[in-house]
């Protein structure tokens, strides 16, 4: 007779306490002292209101059946729905899953957008799975967290290994199973299903917009300034006048200390799935392109590149975040030492989801929008954000960091103390 294994927690421990989950709480306990919230507030916010974690059965192409784990984590419903992306990655779990979902609440309420975070996922290897075997765990993930979803309740988009075809099985699934089409249960959808013009370059170009705000600040022009840039994407810094020294991707990463051809680079790219082939630069890998010698260093690829262990070879006057969670706390305080600025994820790259709150609203009023004045509106939020951040970074002595989780933390404050905690 087997024998039964011992499984129990240590008292105390939640499922999604991860690492990553801890990094997300210990910068929230950083903030927390200068937001001058209640502590009934503080201890609300410290814990995602709901956590699901669903099995997703498939059938394979060659005949099996294979059962995925899928999450989805709600962070806080205090300002509107919970807004946040899907992922399909080996690495998904639910302490993932919950740190994301945390960011993202504090995004949503400083970029003022009547939304609370949310994240989820398949744990997957999407590298190895064919479009029909995505478009099946799509489907059947959505049909899983039918009872979560809706358009005044939780509304996903793209992440990483999923985009617009992605939003438009699940946006689909949704429908069908209402009666009716629901073109606003996702954002990041594709145009001809109410996808709005210009989601595809929100977060590439907000970025930009926020390290342009910064270098103003700091009296030095973006035209001109050596940028490595870790996670491939939008050309906008090279068509701004930065010179790019260094991109990379999931194969890895080139460098030219002359500046590199970044359109053609993106031709490339798109016509031969990533950079591996590319021999027109000096090969880097993605931990040699961190410690390149640059005034920018832009972290757009996924969590946790920066940490302790290499924060004291990283060579940039500043370092961007176009990633969520891509600098521990430990690289935090590093980085701050050395005198580097951080301009932190939950500003930097707002304007993914800054463009897809104008999707929704786009979709419930079926008006639309065109890119000009799309990407004027972007501007205008970020613009009013980084305004607001740097000056409470200046008048309390705070890391931008923390006075970017300040901002959205004093937003849901004031929030949950008018409403109250039910009952």
């Amino acid at each position: 007779m087997a024998e039964v294994q011992d499984v129990s927690h240590d008292s105390g421990h939640l499922e999604w306490e991860t690492p990553l989950y801890n990094q997300a709480i210990t910068q929230f306990e950083q903030a927390l002292p200068h937001a001058a919230v209640g502590d009934a507030v503080a201890e609300r916010l410290r814990y995602p209101e709901r956590s699901l974690v669903v099995s997703v059965p498939v059938r394979l192409d060659e005949g099996h059946w294979k059962v995925f784990p899928g999450y989805r984590v709600q962070h806080s419903s205090v300002l509107g729905p919970t807004k946040g992306g899907i992922r399909y990655d080996p690495e998904v779990d639910l302490g993932e899953c919950a740190a994301l979902a945390m960011w993202m609440t504090w995004k949503c309420a400083l970029l003022r957008l009547p939304y609370g975070g949310a994240k989820g996922g398949v744990r997957c290897n999407p590298k190895e799975l064919s479009s029909n075997e995505l478009q099946a765990i799509t489907r059947r993930f959505t049909s899983e967290l039918l009872p979560v979803l809706g358009p005044q309740q939780d509304i996903p988009a793209p992440d990483m290994a999923t985009n617009e075809q992605t939003m438009a099985w699940m946006m689909d699934t949704y429908s069908m199973q209402v009666g009716h089409a629901v073109p606003e249960i996702v954002t990041g959808k594709p145009i001809s299903l109410g996808g709005s013009l210009f989601r595809h370059e929100a977060t590439g170009a907000g970025v930009v917009m926020v390290i342009e705000r910064c270098c103003g600040k700091l009296g030095i022009p973006l035209a001109g300034q050596r940028c490595a840039v870790q996670g491939f994407g939008n050309a906008e810094l090279h068509d701004k006048g930065a010179l790019v020294v260094a991109v990379s991707d999931v194969s890895g990463g080139v460098h030219d200390e002359r500046g590199l051809p970044i359109h053609e680079l993106r031709r490339f790219a798109e016509e031969h799935g990533s950079l591996a082939n590319y021999h027109g630069a000096e090969r880097v890998t993605n931990e040699e392109l961190l410690e390149l010698p640059c005034d920018i260093l832009v972290l757009a690829a996924r969590e946790d590149q920066v940490t302790g262990e290499n924060a004291g070879r990283i060579h940039a006057r500043l370092v961007a975040e176009g990633a969520n969670g891509p600098t521990s706390v430990e690289a935090d305080a590093i980085l701050a030492e050395r005198g580097i600025l951080v301009l932190p994820d939950v500003l930097t790259n707002a304007g993914g989801v800054t463009v897809s709150y104008f999707e929704w609203v786009q979709d419930l009023g079926r008006l639309f929008w065109d890119r000009n004045e799309i990407r004027a509106k972007l501007a205008d939020k970020l613009s009013d954000a980084f305004e607001r951040v740097w000056r409470l970074s200046e008048e309390q002595g705070l890391s931008l960091r923390s006075a970017a989780l300040v901002g959205g933390i004093r937003e849901v404050g004031a929030a949950l103390t008018s409403r109250g905690i039910y009952p």
